[in-house]
């Protein structure tokens, strides 16, 4: 498919439902479940939107067209879904209002299926594949006043050049690739999301030098295994045009490094096992990359890992984190992790524990395992009780928060770098901002602080945030 004819396609029906709202004043709103990846995808929504005359609000009763990014990871999300849309019923009953749902969960039949039943008053359906698609949905939805389902399940194109509109004007998330082929046995994605499928070197090093242009200064690659970046099209000799060098995970790194305007680089979620020399070798020397890294656990039990198709040991992930700290200078690290998964005995998560002891994680990130419908995990004898899932959540928590106050300590009396993004949430007297190790730091500090980047001597630490002068 020529991705580029389609998109042209696309703006003309932007324009055609610009006309349609011509004077009309009309009002969106956007709900975002789910990842990273998923609010990039709603930035596009908002983006489109927008340029076809919406203007956005927060107030449901406001609202002209009512968008939905759904996630399927957890089983909560499903649950926030159906009580919005119920919520929105009582609303398009009196006036019009059109409501639109995409993203993962309605790549699932049966969540499409319970939709269409359930939930007849829902005028489009969209899918991960089909977002550039959403101005024509939404043209043909209000002028045929009929329900549109618009989902493939095949592997969808990468499409350049989709309007977006960011959340932030400091730091910007570019998304670098589409889809999984790890299948991890307790993982809906690869099944939502499709194969992995990267997108050209060029576009993505244009796109961050014109956000270094706008004045961005952090930049998070996003992808569900970024490190495998064009892996795939070099082992399946997929054309791609290499720019700049760039021919692979670590090269990329290098080559955005050089961007002037770019002050950090982070990056979500790397694959321990596609964690290759040359991108630590990247990561200790580009000194816009941050030393944060993000590095799944999962679980620390080998026969647990397995069963999740996770493809390491517990021996070999500890090896790579020792490599990472002898290469890297100043090197943290976050984590996920699932308690819980189906088998999983109280001897196999006291391996996890094992691991977060001796990794010693600056961020833990903590699931409950929660059934997928279409993954190998659900369908898994042994499922684990949930009081006892519960318990085990709660240990984890428990030595987690002991390490981040014990780790806290070693920022007192220390400078740290701080992108300084806004006033404090809980506190309008104070700015706000994160260290290059993720680091929430407020001090007191005059507006026009924000965006830039100051040395600041921590004073104090209080669990969730540092302070700082």
């Amino acid at each position: 498919m020529n991705t580029t004819n389609e998109i042209q396609k696309q703006e003309e029906y932007i324009t055609k439902v610009k006309q349609i709202n011509e004077n009309k004043k009309c009002k969106y709103i956007i709900l975002t479940m789910g990842c990273q990846l998923n609010e990039n995808d709603s930035e596009k929504l908002c983006g489109i939107v927008e340029k076809m005359g919406y203007e956005k609000t927060e107030k449901q009763e406001e609202a002209d067209l009512a968008l939905f990014n759904t996630c399927c990871v957890r089983e909560n999300a499903e649950e926030k879904l159906f009580g919005k849309i119920g919520e929105l019923k009582n609303i398009k009953q009196s006036k019009e209002l059109i409501i639109a749902i995409g993203g993962c969960m309605m790549q699932e039949k049966h969540m499409v299926d319970k939709i269409k039943q359930s939930y007849p008053f829902v005028d489009i359906i969209f899918g991960t594949h089909t977002l550039h698609k959403f101005p024509q949905d939404l043209y043909e939805a209000l002028k045929t006043q009929k329900k549109i389902s618009d989902i493939i399940d095949i592997d969808g194109e990468i499409y350049e050049g989709i309007p977006i509109k960011r959340n932030d004007n400091i730091k910007a998330s570019v998304a670098i690739m589409n889809g999984c082929n790890n299948f991890c046995s307790y993982c809906i994605v690869p099944y939502v999301r499709g194969r992995e499928r990267s997108r050209e070197p060029r576009a993505i090093i244009e796109e961050i030098r014109e956000l270094a242009s706008k004045g961005y200064k952090e930049i998070c690659l996003l992808g569900q295994n970024v490190n495998s970046y064009l892996r795939v099209e070099r082992e399946k000799n997929i054309a791609f045009e290499e720019y700049e060098g760039i021919n692979s995970f670590a090269t990329l790194l290098e080559a955005i490094n050089k961007i002037e305007g770019i002050e950090r680089i982070r990056f979500i979620s790397p694959h321990p096992k596609d964690f290759t020399d040359d991108v630590i070798e990247a990561i200790a020397k580009c000194d816009k990359v941050c030393k944060l890294i993000h590095l799944p656990l999962q679980s620390g039990n080998t026969k647990v890992l397995k069963e999740m198709n996770r493809k390491y040991t517990k021996e070999q992930y500890l090896s790579l984190v020792e490599k990472m700290k002898e290469k890297i200078p100043n090197l943290t690290l976050s984590t996920d992790i699932i308690v819980g998964f189906p088998g999983e005995t109280e001897e196999e998560f006291e391996d996890t524990l094992d691991v977060v002891r001796k990794v010693k994680y600056e961020q833990v990130y903590m699931f409950i395992y929660s059934r997928r419908v279409g993954t190998k995990g659900d369908k898994m004898p042994n499922q684990v009780p949930e009081e006892v899932k519960h318990k085990r959540f709660e240990k984890l928590k428990q030595l987690v928060e002991s390490q981040i106050a014990e780790n806290n300590q070693k920022y007192i009396g220390t400078y740290q770098k701080v992108l300084v993004e806004g006033k404090s949430k809980n506190n309008s007297n104070m700015l706000t901002g994160r260290t290059d190790s993720n680091k929430v730091v407020i001090f007191e500090g005059k507006e026009e602080l924000i965006g830039t980047m100051q040395d600041l001597k921590i004073i104090s630490e209080h669990m969730w945030y540092l302070k700082g002068m």
